[in-house]
């Protein structure tokens, strides 16, 4: 599936509740907050303090389901394949559409997803592991803080991708062209530096296997936000559950810089 509206058609009907790494190749994907307007400007600034976790790329008016600036027909309360409602800082539950909980105060946030620079490291002829074996990224919380902004705070959560060490400069080369989407690595090499225990284990996602001679290496997560919700402990609030983004119309090499 690479056209952007007929991936979001298939999400819609429920006919694709699964990751979408891999999907509409060459086009952006984001993450997704979405709050009430009384905290959406704390989450904003919480943003704008941690931009390689949470790059910002949308924001809508509060009540608003469509966002014409990713794409043709967007309808975000349906066009993610899996959502993580949360009560109190508790996941309440996971949907495959949000219709039925929308309401007029509620703003959308897409931020930045780490499958956008996929393309361009994949072009510069690096392989990534879990999407040769038709896998979810492997995502870890890790000891590594944000900056508060109000209620919000909490650690950093990374994606890992392991590679010959012979790739590692060409990936960071490649990826600190796409500061939009989380940018160069956050870390290289050992875990525990980082507050990892296991490879094996990941907090999120599915694990991939380290070959020997490869390198770790972590990049900064959309999913950190969901670790900041667990401590501001919003009365409500939903996101995407991990690997499940908005596909956008947005191609991948207009976020990359020169």
């Amino acid at each position: 599936m690479n056209d952007p509206r007929h991936v979001r058609s298939v999400i819609r009907q429920g006919a694709w509740s699964s990751h979408t790494s891999g999907l509409a190749h060459g086009r952006v994907q984001g993450n997704l907050v979405i709050l009430p307007e009384a905290l959406a400007g704390d989450f904003l600034r919480f943003c704008q303090r941690n931009p390689k976790p949470c790059p910002v790329l949308a924001v809508s008016e509060p009540g608003q389901v469509a966002l014409p600036s990713l794409g043709e027909g967007i309808d975000i309360r349906s066009d993610v394949p899996q959502y993580r409602v949360w009560r109190h800082g508790e996941l309440a539950q996971e949907l495959a559409d949000v219709s039925d909980l929308w309401r007029p105060d509620l703003v959308t946030f897409i931020l930045g997803c780490s499958f956008s620079f996929e393309s361009a490291l994949i072009e510069a002829g690096i392989s990534l592991r879990h999407i040769d074996e038709g896998k979810n990224v492997a995502m870890f919380r890790t000891s590594l803080q944000t900056e508060p902004a109000g209620p919000f705070s909490g650690a950093m959560v990374v994606t890992m991708r392991p590679m010959p060490a012979a790739d590692v400069i060409r990936a960071v080369q490649v990826t600190s062209r796409f500061p939009n989407v989380h940018g160069a690595p956050v870390h290289i090499g050992d875990p525990s530096l980082i507050g990892i225990a296991d490879l094996g284990r990941p907090d999120y996602g599915d694990a991939v296997a380290l070959m020997p001679g490869e390198i770790p290496v972590f990049w900064a997560c959309g999913v950190t936000p969901q670790s900041a919700i667990l401590n501001a402990q919003p009365a409500f609030c939903i996101t995407h559950a991990p690997g499940c983004m908005l596909v956008t119309d947005l191609f991948n090499h207009h976020l990359a810089s020169f």
